[in-house]
């Protein structure tokens, strides 16, 4: 058997501890909460880390953590993964791009679709991505894939107009 773990922290008792994990949308915080909620109720570590999921040296680990730095000191820490292909001055700039539409003269498009932007993209920022990596940031940006119908840049309103008076379907 372990050596009994004290928790000299006074901040939250074990009722508060457990209304923070309640509020927490992180799974792996609310098990340490709830672990370190055993602990000040006076259950044994072994119990605790039990009921928790976890072993008693790790939950050990993390009422050291909590005492040194409370609550904070429980949180996940996310490190690794991959940087991002934009900046994001960069992504504001895709957005407004976007929003503005191409220009029919210059980039060939009377719409931009994914695979006309990914090509924009890697114009611009020397950044190659794939069509489905440019639909996720459209989506991330509140961008939909909705989009109105295109219209032709030369087309004549007067002409339609009058095609509508003539036609013997209107």
């Amino acid at each position: 058997m372990g050596a009994a773990v004290k928790i000299s922290r006074t901040d939250h008792t074990a009722e508060a501890l457990r209304g923070v994990a309640a509020k927490s949308q992180d799974g792996a915080l609310v098990r340490r909460l709830l672990a370190l909620a055993l602990i000040l109720e006076g259950h044994p570590r072994h119990t605790a880390a039990e009921r928790s999921g976890m072993d008693r040296q790790t939950l050990r680990d993390w009422v050291h953590r909590y005492n040194d730095e409370g609550v904070a000191g429980l949180l996940s820490i996310r490190t690794g993964g991959r940087r991002a292909l934009l900046t994001p001055a960069q992504m504001v700039e895709l957005k407004e791009l976007t929003i503005k539409g191409p220009d029919p003269e210059t980039d060939n498009v009377v719409r931009w679709r994914c695979v006309d932007l990914c090509a924009e993209v890697a114009r611009r920022f020397t950044v190659t991505v794939s069509e489905g990596t440019m639909g996720k940031w459209l989506r991330k940006a509140g961008l939909t894939r909705l989009q109105p119908r295109p219209f032709h840049p030369k087309k004549d309103e007067a002409a339609q107009e009058a095609f509508k008076k003539t036609s013997p379907a209107w």
